[in-house]
């Protein structure tokens, strides 16, 4: 069964959303990125990542990079191709996968739903989760 684990979204500032969530909810900063794609910083509750992510080309954003929202949400699976496949079996569509090597802890593939809602699928997780 797939765990919903990742939660990202579009903001204008990172650090000032960290600071905010990392206050009102006790989220404990866990790291930051600033990759080809976006730079952030990412929280964790101890089960669910939170990342706050300042997309750089809407290409990889998959709308308007400068659109403030939830962007997408990550689901924790066993294994990648079989649940890409139940993807694409029900509707959704390949969106984009991370310029990163499989086994990386940052390694996901993005799928749209059949509403175009982005999420992705790791089997490795993200930074401050749990299985």
């Amino acid at each position: 069964m797939a765990k919903l684990r990742h939660v990202a979204m579009s903001v204008p500032d990172p650090k000032k959303a960290a600071e905010f969530y990392s206050k009102v909810f006790d989220m404990e900063i866990v790291g930051e990125t600033d990759s080809p794609l976006a730079s952030g910083i990412y929280l964790s509750d101890g089960t669910i990542s939170l990342a706050l992510l300042n997309y750089k080309a809407d290409e990889w954003a998959g709308m308007k990079k400068d659109h403030y929202c939830i962007n997408h949400v990550g689901f924790w699976v066993d294994d990648l191709d079989e649940q890409g496949q139940k993807v694409m079996d029900n509707g959704g569509t390949f969106f984009k996968e991370l310029p990163t090597e499989k086994d990386s802890l940052y390694y996901e593939k993005k799928y749209r739903d059949p509403n175009g809602i982005i999420f992705d699928i790791s089997h490795n997780g993200w930074m401050g989760t749990k299985k």
